[in-house]
């Protein structure tokens, strides 16, 4: 079952999402906050699979929200969920440590997806979003400093095979595993053995830090 934790300011959305998740047999909403200091706190106490995280909310917004929820131990996926199509939101909340980002506009089915993809440890990367990553990080000017300039090179970066290392720049492109593996003529289950030790050597959570991180350290340049 996969638990999940509600965090929005407004109670008609947080019951239109309850409706729509507890009716899925392999998903539970476990709990809701009207804010992002209660549901840091929650998310502390739950234990989550996965925080379904507003942006814009009183006291404590969902991207600081997230950035506490993050710097725990075991921190559960979060994805955040807007009803503002904003680069600015969408690169915060990758900044602040979210696994996924999804409009409120989305339907319903969208929504149920992008919790498994999460609970699974997956990170929900659209192409769409993939490209406005590279346009971000892939340019000299859109590197951040908090995690080291464009061109920096990670020491971890070194620890990856050959076969890693080519796996990476195909994900960092934004290939699905499917389309890794049939760019790399091998199963599907040996390149998500190659992510899965990509991830690790590299300390990221998930493949949308992976991306930003292939960009940020100039491992892979802009197309």
């Amino acid at each position: 079952m996969i638990r999940v934790l509600l965090v929005d300011d407004q109670a008609l959305v947080r019951t239109g999402f309850r409706v729509i998740l507890d009716a899925q047999p392999d998903i539970e909403v476990i709990g809701e906050a009207g804010d992002g200091r209660t549901g840091s706190e929650l998310a502390v106490q739950l234990a989550p699979d996965v925080v379904c995280m507003d942006v814009q909310m009183p006291e404590v917004d969902g991207l600081e929200a997230t950035r506490r929820i993050i710097a725990g131990s075991e921190p559960p996926a979060v994805l955040v969920l807007t009803t503002f199509d904003r680069d600015d939101y969408l690169f915060q909340a990758l900044d602040a440590g979210a696994s996924g980002f999804l409009l409120k506009t989305a339907s319903p089915e969208q929504l149920v997806d992008a919790v498994r993809v999460l609970a699974r440890g997956d990170a929900l990367l659209a192409p769409a979003v993939t490209r406005r990553v590279i346009a971000r990080y892939g340019s000299a000017d859109g590197a951040s400093d908090d995690e080291g300039a464009r061109g920096d090179a990670d020491p971890r970066l070194g620890d990856l095979t050959e076969r890693e290392a080519e796996v990476y720049r195909l994900l960092a492109d934004g290939l699905s595993n499917a389309e890794i593996a049939a760019e790399l003529y091998v199963g599907e289950a040996t390149v998500k053995t190659h992510v899965s030790s990509i991830l690790l050597k590299l300390g990221v959570r998930d493949r949308v830090q992976a991306v930003v991180r292939a960009y940020r350290t100039g491992f892979i340049s802009a197309h």
